[in-house]
């Protein structure tokens, strides 16, 4: 992958979306993505969005908890269920 998709996956995996002045800056500072990298990124921006408005049960919560037990620290697995978590003891 790109330094630009790397960067930018890891501006949305922080701050949780990304809008089209990050994409840009990103862009600009380490050169264009492929149009893959571009279809992958949407797409996690698209499934973000998507999840912000479901509300986290219970039984998700504790599933979730269970892979931050066992997933490697960082692993696209424990950041999704470290977003579930943080999201369900916010109030979501």
């Amino acid at each position: 992958m790109s330094k630009t998709f790397d960067t930018l996956k890891e501006l949305l995996i922080k701050q949780n979306t990304l809008s089209e002045a990050d994409i840009n800056q990103a862009i600009a500072a380490h050169g264009s993505m492929t149009d893959d990298e571009r279809t992958k990124l949407e797409a996690e921006r698209y499934e973000r969005e998507r999840s912000k408005d479901q509300k986290i049960t219970l039984e998700q919560y504790l599933e979730a908890s269970k892979v931050l037990d066992s997933a490697a620290e960082g692993s696209d697995e424990y950041n999704k269920a470290l977003a579930l978590v943080e999201k369900y003891e916010s109030g979501g």
